[in-house]
């Protein structure tokens, strides 16, 4: 049976640090293996969200100055989205769109910018530092391991309801404090991991095309999508 899939691309153009759509052009190589057709659409400035008309969701990274521009922006989409995401809607955030999901975002030059408050987390800035480098993590339900590369000035502290995409290995997390990166609520997955994550960390693209499948044809049969191998790339 042939799937169809479709993907907002939140401002995507304007957050899109470090090749992070990427991300899409992984999924979307993963989406034809699956036999799953793929499309996406950028939802930016002025423009809607409609949340019945995505299956998928992502959010890239930006600068402070591209993120006080989409901060203001978003709001206008705050119940939009925030119903996608309470109704299950699968999306991956990165860095900036990982921040603007949560309460809010203190920026470099010590500016509040406020996030949707869709999710619990908040971030703040560090004084004359940034965690770059190459990170390890690994995720407490699928015992998988990811490996990427943070670039990150913010530090970024889980709420209720959140649970880290993984436990650092080695490398600094979200805040270089509790050993946890990313955060994951509902089927929301988030990370700082650039480069993009999804490239060297196939199996939670396929996560994510597995849960979009699933909410989106509840009575198919995904046994074959579900054993697609996905040899490593690290």
């Amino acid at each position: 049976m042939p799937y169809t899939l479709k993907i907002a691309h939140l401002y995507g153009d304007l957050m899109n640090t470090y090749g992070d759509i990427g991300n899409i052009l992984v999924l979307n190589y993963y989406a034809k293996k699956m036999n799953v057709t793929l499309t996406s659409e950028i939802v930016s400035l002025n423009q809607s969200f409609d949340p019945k008309k995505f299956d998928l969701a992502f959010f890239g990274g930006g600068q402070d100055y591209e993120q006080v521009i989409v901060s203001k922006d978003i709001q206008n989409k705050k119940k939009d989205l925030t119903d996608f995401i309470e109704d299950n809607g699968p999306m991956l955030a990165i860095c900036g769109g990982y921040q603007l999901l949560g309460q809010y975002y203190i920026g470099a030059a010590g500016e509040r910018i406020e996030g949707i408050n869709a999710l619990p987390h908040y971030t703040k800035s560090q004084d004359h530092n940034r965690f770059i480098g190459d990170i390890v993590i690994k995720n407490a339900e699928t015992n998988q391991t990811y490996h990427g590369f943070e670039n990150h000035n913010g530090i970024t502290f889980l709420g209720t309801g959140e649970r880290p995409l993984g436990t650092v290995v080695s490398g600094h997390g979200n805040n270089g404090q509790d050993k946890s990166e990313g955060a994951i609520y509902k089927n929301v997955f988030c990370s700082y991991f650039h480069g993009p994550i999804l490239a060297r960390n196939g199996e939670l693209a396929k996560r994510l095309l597995l849960v979009a499948l699933k909410r989106k044809y509840p009575d198919a049969d995904l046994s074959k999508e579900e054993s697609l191998i996905i040899k490593p790339t690290y």
